[in-house]
Formats: C-alpha cells, structure tokens, sequence
C-alpha cells in the first residue's frame, strides 16, 4: 500500500505562480510514474503531467511550457511547478502513483485531491 499526502493548492490570481508536492509513503518499488491529474467541474479527470523514476516526463498540452514537474526520489516526492496560471487551470488536483508491483502488475494510488482557483 501506498499513501500520498499533497499539499500546496490555493486561491492565485491569473498570472500568478503555485508549487505543489506529493510525498508518497507506504510500499514503494522502484519502477514508478508520480504524477497529477486535475478535475474541473463538470470534466473528466485529466492528466496534467507525469514522470517515470527514470526521468521521462510527459506532459497535458494545454501546460506545455507554462507548468514544470521535478521528483525528490530519496524522499519519494513529486512537484509540480504551476506558472502563467489561467482560470481554465482551476481544478481540484490529484496526486497519482503507479508502480510495478511484484505479482499485481500495475497498481495506481491517488491522493485526496488539493484546490486550485485561478481567479481576479
């Protein structure tokens, strides 16, 4: 098992800047993805970015080049750099582990979710 803490949301004006972080606990294997995803009101959840414990990142379009993501692997840690926000980036945001586990394959673990507002 595995348990994710997030931290870092809140009420920005558009613009402005926001750091998120996700600390993962628990059972951790070393072939893993930490990532986030978003979910505005009334939409479908969506990866926002992504990347593997080797390094590879991969990122939602609507992001490229305004949101950065970055990994602590010592202390089982994802960010996500959130610059040049937009209205249209508010959503709540989740943290998202998936690992290779021995006999289980993949398994996927999310964390409770933490706001975003974007907002004048």
């Amino acid at each position: 098992q595995v348990h994710l803490v997030e931290s870092g949301g809140g009420l920005v004006q558009p613009g402005g800047s926001l750091t998120l972080s996700c600390a993962a606990s628990g059972t951790i294997f070393g072939i893993n993805t930490m990532g986030w995803h978003r979910q505005a009101p009334g939409k479908q959840r969506e990866l926002v970015a992504a990347m593997t414990s080797a390094g590879n990142t991969n990122f939602a379009d609507s992001v490229k080049e305004r949101f950065t993501i970055s990994r602590d692997n010592t202390k089982n840690t994802v960010f996500l750099q959130m610059n040049s926000l937009k209205p249209e980036d508010t959503a709540v945001y989740y943290c998202n582990m998936g690992q290779l586990e021995p006999a289980a394959g993949v398994v996927n673990y999310w964390g409770q979710g933490t706001q975003v507002t974007v907002s004048s």
